[in-house]
């Protein structure tokens, strides 16, 4: 018989989670929420749990249709996601080979997105799951759908697990509708499930958008509460200038930097680049030698507006160039984990030297330097830095439609 445990009038949730990891562990299915709908899980280290899973996906009327076909070939986004407990140990998983995969897990998890991704490598943590689950994983070749849900009650069962957790959400079905309450799983499971969490409406109440990476290219195999304009943005590279005040060396670079990408990629937008100081503060222009330098090279700085290097830069940077070794240590001081992700921009680590105060001449030689070292890095990165669309995979194989 179904037991519904209500999350919204316990006193006290940790009951309820500790009911749940326990019936996980001895092999037993439990519906939960999570942000975009209501889902079945099954712990992914119980291969007759995880087969129990997939005979309830089976019998899905949206399913049914698709007699005869493997469970993982009934849709390109297939309609089982490993749940892991953090991005931090999604890497496990997935591993970071990829810089179009690295950055949406660290730019949209938790939350509603589910990466797919090919899992062969016998050192990804996928190898240490049953062999039948591994296959059930599967929805295309050797790709498998990971999530990082963002819901409170979900992580808190998590950390009480050693292994991810199998999900199946009746929404990822052909045709399938949103799970979005408790009780439209109920209707639709009562006689499967032995336990129910309940916490109202999911918060998003629609579908996860499943995004397919291979390398850096990237393919959008259904759009849901994450639009394709704001994935757009999410796989965008950022390149972040940062020296001490942000009104002289950094803002030149940022707008050397623009111009340069705009020449080599043809567009004006491929990668974000921005500029910050580890010392500035907000809201200043740029120095009126920087601006006249630039717009010698018919480049604008008028707009520029600076600002400190924090957070909310840090968190999106794929590669932080400094100017000198000292702001390099400044930063690596307050973020040592993006050791492998910020450097000089002089690619023999030495410094640019600071021309404020001093006269046109010295900005000019500032700027000249500046520019050759751009250069340089932007020789150095390599094609999977920058991401490509389904779209543009087309467009790039137009040409040789005959093949």
């Amino acid at each position: 018989m179904l037991k519904i445990l209500d999350l919204q009038t316990a006193e006290d949730s940790r009951d309820i989670v500790h009911r749940s990891v326990q019936a996980l562990v001895e092999g037993q299915l439990v519906g939960l929420p999570t942000e975009t709908s209501y889902a079945i899980a099954a712990h992914a280290l119980c291969q007759p749990a995880v087969e129990r899973l997939v005979a309830i996906a089976k019998g899905s009327r949206e399913l049914a249709a698709d007699e005869g076909r493997e469970m993982g070939e009934v849709s390109k986004s297939g309609a089982f996601s490993l749940s892991i407990r953090s991005r931090e140990a999604a890497i496990d998983y997935l591993g970071e080979d990829s810089s179009t995969a690295r950055r949406l897990m660290h730019r949209c998890w938790p939350g509603p997105l589910t990466i797919q991704v090919e899992c062969c490598d016998p050192l990804s943590a996928v190898s240490q799951l049953p062999e039948n689950v591994r296959k059930q994983l599967f929805c295309q070749q050797s790709r498998i759908n990971f999530r990082v849900v963002d819901h409170d009650v979900l992580n808190q069962i998590h950390r009480y697990l050693s292994a991810p957790l199998v999900l199946f959400s009746h929404s990822n079905c052909n045709h399938g509708e949103v799970v979005a309450t408790a009780a439209t799983l109920a209707d639709r499971y009562r006689h499967d499930l032995p336990l129910l969490l309940d916490d109202g409406p999911t918060r998003y109440g629609g579908r996860t958008t499943v995004v397919c990476v291979s390398g850096n290219r990237w393919e959008i195999l259904r759009e849901g509460v994450i639009e394709r304009a704001a994935m757009n943005q999410f796989v965008k590279p950022v390149i972040a200038l940062v020296c001490t005040g942000n009104t002289c060396r950094s803002p030149m670079a940022e707008t050397l930097m623009r111009e340069q990408l705009r020449k080599r990629t043809g567009c004006e937008d491929a990668v974000r680049v921005l500029s910050a100081g580890v010392a500035a503060s907000a809201g200043s222009g740029a120095s009126p030698h920087a601006v006249a330098v630039m717009g010698k090279r018919g480049l604008d700085l008028t707009g520029h507006s600076s600002r400190p290097l924090d957070e909310s830069v840090m968190n999106v940077a794929d590669l932080v160039l400094t100017m000198t070794r000292g702001h390099r240590a400044a930063i690596l001081a307050a973020w040592p984990e993006m050791h492998d992700r910020i450097f000089t921009l002089r690619r023999d680590g030495g410094d640019i030297s600071d021309p404020v105060g001093m006269d046109l001449e010295v900005y000019q030689t500032c700027a000249d330097q500046i520019e050759e070292e751009l250069g340089k890095w932007l020789d150095s990165l390599d094609g999977d830095f920058f991401p490509i669309s389904e779209t543009e995979s087309n467009n790039e194989t137009e040409p040789n439609s005959e093949s």
